[in-house]
């Protein structure tokens, strides 16, 4: 059984949250719970949040379904879409500014 969960345009740089991302794919699931809770990024907590909805999805499906039974088969960071702003320059002019945001997928597999 295969359940996931998206986070959608999150105010993250898709490479900054791919760095923390890489070290949990694969894990179980109790274990990069604890591993999320503890890391300083700030990406961590957007990953960790977005982990624990595939989780209660899971459950939701399965109520007798084991936490500790369930791991991280795929995750994903892609590109959302980018806000642009823009800040006046010298001599009348302006610079833009791209925000980029992300779309978070967990998927969490028991097999």
């Amino acid at each position: 059984m295969e359940t996931k969960a998206i986070a959608k345009t999150v105010r993250m740089s898709p490479m900054k949250a791919r760095l923390v991302a890489d070290n949990v794919r694969g894990m179980s699931f109790p274990v990069a719970v604890d591993m999320l809770s503890y890391m300083p990024n700030s990406s961590a907590a957007i990953i960790l949040k977005t982990l624990k909805s595939a989780g209660a999805n899971a459950k939701n499906i399965d109520p007798d379904l084991q936490e500790a039974d369930l791991f991280v088969k795929k995750i994903t960071i892609d590109e959302g879409v980018r806000l642009k702003r823009f800040r006046p320059r010298a001599r009348g002019r302006a610079s833009r500014i791209r925000k980029k945001t992300s779309h978070v997928t967990v998927v969490l597999s028991d097999e």
